[in-house]
This record gives structure tokens, sequence and C-alpha cells, in this order.
């Protein structure tokens, strides 16, 4: 069989690219698709080095510096990969990638990261936090969103298995497209991560720093608690002026290499995470390293971290994005703090591991294979996954 797999973009290494590590690692004789590839020459390793087929987009002029401008161009540029000659297609997507071209003999897979944030529940969220809500650029923002969900639902029919990232996302899905998905958590490589008992005094996030992940909240939180510490790790365009907002007590890190960040969890304290975010690596990060966490109630940490109240608690959440919130919930966690343990954070982490991953997406992809095969010809194999399977 012949095996696509199409990813949204390759700038960097985050958490929908650690994902798309694991399903190259299942199927490494694929084909590599993307609408752009920045990646640097030192990044390319979790690509297994493979050469990426890019879309027109990739020679825009400032195509490297600001691809995402081109925003209304990549329905269409999506649109524009050959995949008649594939058998299996597997989007990895958070944007457009689903949006790709199949005919009635090939199987699609999405595994989908979330519809479009900025285009359906989020959408006056990023257009106050990118001053689009107002003014004479507004509208036309509206409009461009408005076209590109008309977009996203159609293409949605293009799919035949989608398979989210947590009971969040797949209710997302649900309440967007109108489909059922099967839940199948992203891989976070606890063999590589150590559990440390002892602890230093200092809080910690690990971020990059744009509006929606909450970075300022937790820096503005810590000015009020003056007597506790706050290291803050991570890069993006809210860095300038969440330094300048930063009290003594927070440390601004900036961009550090994995060994620096896991040194970090490690030691910290206690891990803070106030984004409503569709799943969270980081979140499990700082378990495995035997670190409880301070987390927003919603979205998909409160599918992995064990609140007060159950055996064995892993953190405490605050239900809502606010100073005085965030503030009450670090109060809390300073006076339960006995009831967490490095032991628990890490067993609560181990069940979200690599090869659970990979055993749960090839299994799956044999499933939906085994539903697909009598509506296509002979030269599909259900059982082509059986040796793959047993060694995982």
């Amino acid at each position: 069989m012949k095996i696509a797999v199409v990813h949204d973009w390759l700038v960097n290494y985050a958490g929908s690219d650690r994902v798309l590590e694991q399903i190259l690692a299942c199927f490494p004789d694929s084909d590599l698709f993307s609408l752009v590839d920045f990646l640097p020459t030192n990044q390319r390793k979790f690509i297994m080095d493979k050469p990426v087929r890019t879309s027109f987009l990739q020679g825009l002029p400032f195509a490297r510096q600001s691809f995402r401008k081109y925003f209304s161009l990549m329905p269409l540029a999506v649109e524009q990969f050959d995949l008649s000659s594939y058998d299996l297609v597997i989007s990895s997507s958070h944007s457009v990638a689903k949006g790709v071209i199949t005919g009635p003999d090939q199987l699609h897979i999405c595994v989908c990261y979330s519809p479009m944030r900025y285009a359906w529940d989020l959408q006056n969220q990023y257009l106050q936090e990118s001053g689009l809500d107002r003014g004479i650029l507004g509208w036309p923002a509206r409009w461009l969103l408005h076209r590109a969900r008309i977009w996203d639902t159609r293409t949605a029919n293009g799919v035949d298995e989608f398979i989210a990232i947590s009971h969040f996302i797949a209710r997302r899905i649900r309440k967007t497209y109108r489909r059922e998905a099967t839940v199948i958590y992203p891989p976070v490589d606890v063999d590589l991560l150590l559990a440390r008992e002892d602890k230093d005094d200092f809080y910690l996030t690990v971020s990059r720093l744009v509006p929606y992940k909450k970075v300022n909240l937790i820096v503005e939180a810590f000015r009020r608690i003056p007597d506790k510490k706050l290291v803050v790790i991570g890069d993006g365009p809210q860095f300038k002026s969440i330094k300048g907002a930063a009290g003594k007590n927070v440390t601004m890190l900036g961009f550090q290499s994995s060994q620096v960040v896991y040194d970090y969890m490690q030691r910290a304290n206690g891990f803070v995470f106030a984004a409503e975010e569709d799943f969270g690596i980081s979140v499990l990060e700082a378990q495995a390293c035997g670190t409880p966490v301070i987390a927003f109630g919603k979205g998909g940490s409160v599918e992995t971290v064990r609140g007060l109240g159950m055996d064995e608690p892993t953190g405490v959440f605050f239900n809502e994005q606010s100073c005085d919130a965030l503030v009450n919930a670090i109060s809390l966690f300073e006076t339960e703090r006995e009831k967490f343990s490095a032991v628990a954070c890490r067993k609560n982490a181990i069940p979200f591991s690599v090869e659970r991953f990979r055993r749960e997406f090839l299994g799956f992809c044999q499933f939906a294979l085994s539903k697909f095969r009598p509506r296509t010809s002979s030269r599909y194999d259900q059982n082509m996954f059986r040796d793959v399977v047993a060694k995982v």
C-alpha cells in the first residue's frame, strides 16, 4: 500500500509535531506532505529526515516569516496536493490538512487536534486578541472566517474516520462536524523522564508565549504573591510584554532545550497551566517528572490531572481564567501539598506513553481498513498491520 501523511505546516517541534513523529514511526515508508516546510536542519530528525512535498505557499514572498498571513490561500493550497495514487491518506490536522481531496477508493483517516479554533467557538477571543474585533479590518476578518467555516464543514465529509486527541476535542468535532471520533491520546515520552521526590522552592510554566496560553495571567497572579517564585520557559510574540509586566519573583528564561525544560520540571514545586488546551502534553510531562499541577479546569487538562477528591490526586483546578481564581488555587495547592506525591504523579502519566499511542493508532488503522475494505479493490490487505502491531 502507498501511504501519504499530510501535516498542516512544519516550522518547529510542538505538540502536533510530536504526534506526527509517531505517525511516521508507525509508517516509515509513507510520503510526507505539508503546506510549508521551514524546519531548520538540526530539527529534522523527528520527520526521519524525509523529503517534504510542499504547496505553492512555500515560494510566496515572506512566507518563512509570516506564512500564517496567507491563511486565506491555505484551503486552495491543500486542495492542490495530488494524492490520487495513495491507498491510505492520514491527515494530521488542526487547520486545513484534513481538506485534502481523496477518492472513493482511498481511506482517509484524520488525526484531529481541533477543528479550527479561530473559526469556530474561539472566534471572538482570537478577534479580540488580534485587535480585529472592531475597526475597518474587523468585518473582512469576520467574512474570511465565515468562509473558512463553510469550507471546513464541507471538507469534513471527505474524512472517513476521525481520531480526536481528547474527549474534549471529540465533543468539539461532534458539535462542529456532527461526526463521531475515536479518542487516542497523544504520545508522551515518559521513558525519557524521571520522577524526583525532593523539590525546590519555585513554580514553573512552560509554553509558547501567545495570547490563548494565558501566561500573562500566570505572571500577573504571581505579582500578587511576591513571596512565591515563578520560572517561565518559552518564547513567542508576547515575550517582551510579559517580561515587562513580571515582578521580581518571576524569572523569564525564554526558549530552552528539552534537557533544561525537564530539569526544571523535575525540580519545580508545582507546574502551572492556565490555557484551555486541547490536550496539553506539558502537563503530563510535568507529572512524569513527579511534579503536581495547578491547571485551568477545562479542556484536556481535566482528562490528564487527578484533582483533589480523587484517589491519589496529582493537582488542583481553578475554574475561571482570572488572577483571583489562580491565586486561590495556588493557596489551596500550598495547603494541600502533602496530598500530592511524585509517585502518584508519575503513575498517572505512564498510561500516556509512546508505546501505547503506537499500539492504539495502528490498531485503529487496522480496524478502519477492515471496515473500508469491502467497498474497495482487492489491493487492500486488512492484515497489513499485523506484523507492525505485533512489534509494538
